[in-house]
């Protein structure tokens, strides 16, 4: 397409750019970006016997977990690492009619090298926060181009250092998004901003910052989605509710609820109310600081009752639109307009066209910044 160009490496250790019979056989790359879980792809390929794909295959070429794949997108001479991750599994859908076959190669993040290994019972020094905890797991994935981003959580709690050291539990990305959980954070590996390096992020949702172009819908020549759609969903925030029960006199206690803007910054003038109350399970064992941090979590992954979705042309966009990051809305009202966080992406490259659908989160209705920009 004019103004955008796709680049693929592929290889083990330090991938490199691929074959021209990959690039021939190559139908479509599917990406999908989440701000809460791993990113994923898939290329899909066509097999013929005999042909450059079948023999790559039997060779190794696609080999699961050792072979590395990079997709970069460049967008109106803008270079955008799309995904840096491994092949996990390899799936052939063979064809009645010659050269139709399909092969598909399906892959996750650098994160699924976090996986590999259970390595419960690992001891950490007494007294160590959470968040060094996570640094020093993440820093022993610095020789593949992970560079940890950690961010101390607005409410620390240090367990006593008589009460015993941590253990870890399963292996490091099973940890490592435990503990992200009950300080109501995210964890998540994210390529970029070069080839080869990615960005190993555990902190609160990123609602700051530069936003992205904005989306316009119902603007005429202006716009620039082919859709978007809203919904409100008046049971999704919940107010979490833990008690605590002191060894001595075994009376509960209920815990307090902090304030979800120390870890989510607020996006709506007019948030929405919590409709339905659940008392959080197995919080009776853990002391105060401990029950107040799992409280806070449970109330910020409830915050956002507003969502939206959409699609959209990147070559009418102008750019690809990032996940995790801030994005304005024009056109749909004032109940719907102003600034959204964007969760998830899927991009999707074929011959001659790449789209994206996506999807938006808010914690209520009108935005609390009057105009959008740019």
């Amino acid at each position: 397409m004019k103004g955008i160009h796709l680049s693929l490496l592929i290889g083990p250790a330090v991938p490199r750019p691929v074959p021209t019979g990959v690039i021939e056989a190559l139908t479509e790359v599917q990406v999908q970006s989440s701000a809460t879980g791993r990113n994923g792809f898939q290329l899909s390929l066509t097999l013929g016997k005999g042909s450059k794909i079948e023999q790559l295959l039997l060779q190794g070429y696609f080999e699961p977990i050792v072979t590395r794949v990079i997709v970069v997108l460049i967008v109106n001479g803008t270079p955008e690492v799309l995904m840096d991750g491994v092949i996990t599994q390899e799936d052939v859908a063979p064809a009645n009619q010659a050269g139709q076959s399909t092969l598909n190669i399906t892959g996750l993040d650098l994160s699924a090298l976090f996986n590999l290994i259970d390595l419960t019972g690992v001891s950490f020094p007494p007294g160590i926060p959470t968040f060094a905890i996570v640094a020093m797991l993440l820093s022993k994935y610095a020789t593949i181009g992970v560079i940890p981003k950690v961010i101390p959580s607005a409410i620390e709690f240090v367990r006593n250092p008589l009460e015993g050291e941590p253990r870890q539990v399963g292996t490091d990305f099973e940890y490592i998004t435990s503990l992200a959980r009950k300080v109501g954070y995210v964890f998540y590996v994210e390529p970029g901003p070069a080839p080869g390096l990615n960005t190993a992020y555990w902190g609160p949702e990123i609602r700051v910052g530069l936003p992205q172009p904005a989306l316009n819908v119902g603007m005429d020549a202006s716009t620039n989605v082919e859709s978007l759609s809203f919904a409100y969903d008046g049971l999704a925030k919940e107010l979490p509710v833990a008690f605590v029960q002191p060894k001595r006199t075994r009376i509960p206690i209920p815990v307090p609820v902090p304030d979800v803007s120390a870890v989510k910054l607020p996006l709506a003038a007019v948030p929405a109310i919590p409709r339905r109350v659940r008392q959080l399970s197995d919080t009776a064992k853990h002391d105060f600081g401990e029950a107040m941090l799992l409280a806070l979590a449970g109330a910020v992954r409830s915050a956002d009752a507003v969502t939206g979705s959409g699609q959209l042309d990147v070559l009418r966009y102008g750019r690809l639109l990032k996940p995790r990051r801030l994005v304005g809305v024009r056109g749909a009202g004032l109940p719907f307009d102003g600034f959204w966080y964007v969760p998830n992406v899927s991009t999707t490259i074929k011959r001659g066209s790449v789209t994206q659908s996506f999807s938006l989160a808010r914690d209520g209705l009108i935005s609390n910044t009057p105009r959008v920009f740019p």
